[in-house]
């Protein structure tokens, strides 16, 4: 038995909720690190091929990952409760793993490089 706590509507008020926010943190993290980098000279064509092309899934995946927060984020049912909560759900966590999985890629691409 399902507790109220995770009902379909309360999950997805909290979703659309923790969301927001999180797709503030995402985009916030995102132009700060690349803020940084690109303000310091650094930029991706230094990489060797092999170290950009990583780079650029990385950055993809990321930028892929904000875009899938964000919509869990916004505060529109697309058909009713049990359905935006099973998407909601879905592309929250969806939307995390690729922050996660992009930016390390990124990083490392970035760590790997030159030091410039």
């Amino acid at each position: 038995m399902s507790h109220d706590l995770m009902s379909p509507e309360k999950n997805v008020q909290r979703i659309m909720w923790t969301g927001t926010i999180w797709f503030v943190a995402a985009v916030g993290a995102s132009a700060i690190t690349l803020g940084l980098l690109l303000s310091s000279g650094w930029r991706p064509a230094l990489l060797t091929k092999g170290l950009a092309l990583l780079w650029w899934i990385g950055a993809g995946l990321v930028a892929v990952s904000i875009g899938l927060i964000g919509w869990s984020g916004c505060p529109i049912l697309e058909v009713d409760v049990p359905t935006a909560d099973r998407n909601k759900t879905r592309t929250m966590q969806l939307g995390t793993m690729l922050f996660i999985v992009g930016g390390a890629a990124a990083m490392l691409a970035v760590l790997l490089g030159p030091a410039g």
